[in-house]
């Protein structure tokens, strides 16, 4: 049983809930493996159609990495330490196929804006802040923040977030494109809910194939538009493509059986 996550089920949808409510959900290494575990699970589940990731309390969403566990670290160390993080968790939270929607609720800041950014699709309650404060501890971000920021607010302010290590609020955050939705703290859960369960509705074999045209395309060395071309042909040979192409000439709704 995970220790520092509480998981639970509304439907088809699985929310995941980081509670480390003494430590503001600061990420450890446990924790990072916990998450990254139950998305594992959470997409082999033929009982899931989208997960929610929040975080527990009403101050912070993931207010970081926990410092004390690298501080004394060396090169090699910390290389070794952004590198596991990023294949036993932010790794896969991208490349699930099922859809990730960050909850944010507060503070996200460092490695917990970094989760957010690995996730599909990011809400943010209007008390959110959200920021990359690396510099001012004299490294960088190392979850993939460099990455993931550029592609979400272009590469001029992510590095002027980053060099200035600026905390922004939920306004401006949706206006650089950084988050999909602002909402009230009172209401960020249940939007999440809504927009996980519209998604359920449909194909999950299709959306698992748009997921991964989509990664691809900001994949180095991966032509975006050959993946495209790729899985919407593999998706003529699926059972979810029969039976829509059959409800819609039969005037109905579908039943994806998700295959």
């Amino acid at each position: 049983m995970p220790e520092n996550i509480l998981i639970e089920k509304d439907g088809t949808v699985e929310i995941i809930t980081i509670n480390r409510p003494d430590k503001l959900n600061a990420l450890n290494k446990q924790t990072i493996q916990e998450i990254g575990d139950a998305i594992r699970e959470a997409d082999a589940s033929q009982e899931v159609t989208a997960i929610i990731i929040t975080g527990s309390g009403t101050k912070a969403f993931v207010a970081g990495a926990d410092i004390s566990e690298f501080a004394n670290f060396n090169s090699k160390e910390a290389f070794a330490l952004s590198q596991q993080g990023q294949h036993s968790m932010f790794d896969v939270v991208e490349n699930c196929g099922k859809p990730v929607i960050a909850a944010v609720n507060g503070f996200a800041l460092g490695g917990g804006l970094e989760l957010a950014m690995s996730c599909h699709i990011r809400l943010a309650s209007d008390n959110a802040k959200m920021g990359l404060p690396e510099v001012t501890l004299g490294v960088i971000p190392g979850y993939g923040g460099t990455q993931r920021l550029a592609q979400l607010a272009g590469k001029g302010k992510a590095m002027e977030l980053i060099t200035t290590a600026e905390m922004i609020d939920a306004n401006e955050a949706h206006r650089i494109g950084l988050v999909n939705h602002v909402t009230t703290q009172n209401e960020l859960l249940d939007r999440a809910k809504k927009i996980a369960h519209k998604i359920s509705r449909n194909s999950s074999v299709a959306i698992s194939k748009a997921i991964k045209a989509i990664n691809d395309g900001y994949k180095d060395g991966v032509n975006g538009f050959e993946s495209e071309m790729n899985e919407f042909g593999a998706c003529f040979e699926t059972a979810d493509f029969k039976e829509g192409t059959t409800a819609f000439l039969e005037k109905r709704k579908p039943n994806f059986p998700g295959k």
